[in-house]
């Protein structure tokens, strides 16, 4: 009986922070359309010449992604913290960290997905090799969760804060680093016709240990600061 009520309860978060998301889809689109900016930004500044952009081609999609995430991070748990309903969540006879699991699992489907989706578009403005473009893709399914999953242990540890923007990036940017290091080695050695599997079990490893302990660590990190 308590599975059904707990099963029933994330479901019901699920629909409601969808259709939130729904309502507010033009806030949505905003991550994907400031990484299309930094990538377009890019050739004008360093020149259209093919061979130099390629060399750099997945080091600039996967900082534009990263950053774009950044700049949709703090709205994760903001507005139910404003509203209160984060208070609820808390005090929820449910288990917190599958509530909030379901909570990051939906911020990574309207923020990080669009940008895996237009990721060959991006790809393809910085002449990244064809043969490149599923080793990218494969890296960013992977790096994408990991960084909703670290990303939302630093958002609950400032949640109660009024202007937590400058204390976020710092919380998050060092965290977010090895990710980046992996995520565009694994690109770097397929372009060079290197082996590239091992940046990408790296990656998975760190994903699987993050899902285990994030939403853990996160409902910890809400409780402290919304008490």
């Amino acid at each position: 009986m308590r599975y059904g009520t707990t099963t029933s309860a994330c479901i019901a978060l699920l629909r409601r922070d969808l259709l939130l998301t729904w309502r507010r889809r033009g806030d949505a689109l905003n991550p994907a359309l400031f990484a299309l900016i930094v990538v377009v930004m890019f050739p004008l500044a360093l020149g259209p010449e093919p061979n130099q952009l390629a060399r750099i081609a997945a080091g600039i999609v996967f900082v534009a992604i990263l950053l774009a995430g950044l700049l949709a991070l703090d709205g994760l748990f903001r507005n139910d913290h404003e509203d209160g309903t984060l208070e609820q969540i808390v005090l929820s006879p449910h288990p917190l960290p599958l509530l909030l699991a379901g909570k990051i699992a939906v911020h990574w489907v309207t923020t990080a997905l669009p940008l895996i989706l237009i990721a060959p578009l991006l790809a393809e403005m910085l002449f990244l090799p064809r043969q490149v473009l599923p080793v990218l893709i494969a890296a960013l399914a992977l790096a994408t969760p990991l960084l909703s999953l670290l990303g939302a242990v630093c958002v609950a540890l400032t949640v109660g804060m009024r202007r937590s923007g400058m204390l976020l990036a710092l919380l998050v940017l060092p965290l977010y680093v090895p990710v980046l290091i992996f995520a565009a080695g694994a690109c770097d050695a397929a372009q060079a016709g290197l082996p590239f599997l091992a940046p990408l079990l790296w990656l998975g490893a760190a994903l699987v240990l993050a899902l285990v302990l994030a939403p853990l660590a996160c409902a910890a990190a809400l409780r402290i600061s919304i008490s």
